[in-house]
């Protein structure tokens, strides 16, 4: 090639429209997977096409929401880039990091924390901690959850106590909204949830979360993070982060934002789970 065919050809590429778009742009064809366990969204899906239809126009590309219904569902499909992004809970973040990058953290009540809680029926006026519920029937949300199963089994290790054989039974309800009901109509004596998800539906539906009681809250911790799978490209993982971290900008971001009982999201950092790595540790989890 001569050298003026040469420059010519550098020239049309490096005028060609989109020749340095961003990799969001450059696989506008290839929908980004984002992936969801169920919370108290379960019941809300006119919320999630809103939020779908949001961040695909923000982004420029085709976005798809997965309901799954267990965080080690969830971990896996990132494994095997069936994800590409998730909201996850503290807990399997911390054990899955190095196969994961994170995006964002929500902020709640003005901070990217969280807290879990411990409730009983609220008749069970003789239930005023973990030490009542010996020898009673528990409920957690999910095995991977750090405020529906980690914490609690902390509190225990801390009594010197486990949890085979301090509660008479426990099983799992796979999500928070499910401990809360398996609590207020007895089928358990305590359950250990999600605050902000507590919070939330003591907000939107108060008849539930009025038939049961916070009887213990937990240390602060990060709250649950979006993340990508670690193979996702950085521009397009800063895309979408630049997409959520400017939702509290517009009036369409902040309305989605209130029905997520949320004021917005932070780019936030690894030392905020710090704390459940620890706990984890305490409790024999693998990390």
């Amino acid at each position: 090639m001569s050298r003026r065919k040469f420059c010519a050809a550098l020239a049309a590429f490096l005028l060609a429209p989109g020749a340095f778009a961003p990799a969001t742009a450059r696989a506008a064809g290839r929908p980004l997977r984002i992936g969801l366990t169920p919370v108290f969204l379960d019941e809300q899906a006119a919320f999630l096409e809103a939020w779908r239809a949001y961040l695909e126009r923000r982004l420029g590309q085709p976005v798809e929401f997965a309901q799954r219904g267990s965080y080690r569902e969830i971990v896996d499909l990132l494994g095997r880039e069936k994800l590409d992004a998730a909201w996850l809970c503290g807990y399997p973040y911390v054990r899955y990091e190095r196969a994961l990058k994170l995006v964002a953290v929500p902020l709640y009540q003005g901070k990217p924390l969280y807290r879990s809680y411990l409730i009983a029926p609220a008749a069970a006026a003789s239930i005023s901690g973990l030490a009542d519920l010996r020898g009673k029937v528990f409920a957690y949300s999910d095995p991977l959850s750090n405020s529906g199963f980690l914490y609690p089994q902390y509190r225990l290790a801390q009594m010197g106590e486990r949890a085979e054989a301090f509660f008479s039974r426990t099983f799992f309800t796979w999500t928070h909204r499910k401990v809360v009901e398996a609590v207020a109509v007895g089928m358990a004596q305590g359950g250990a949830v999600d605050g902000y998800i507590w919070d939330t539906l003591a907000r939107i539906r108060p008849e539930l979360t009025e038939k049961t009681r916070v009887v213990e809250m937990s240390p602060a911790f990060g709250f649950p993070p979006l993340v990508a799978r670690a193979s996702l490209l950085d521009g397009e993982v800063a895309a979408l982060r630049r997409v959520l971290l400017s939702m509290g900008e517009n009036d369409e971001g902040r309305s989605l934002l209130g029905q997520l009982n949320l004021d917005g999201f932070t780019a936030g950092d690894r030392a905020l789970y710090d704390e459940i790595g620890r706990m984890a540790r305490v409790v024999g989890g693998s990390l």
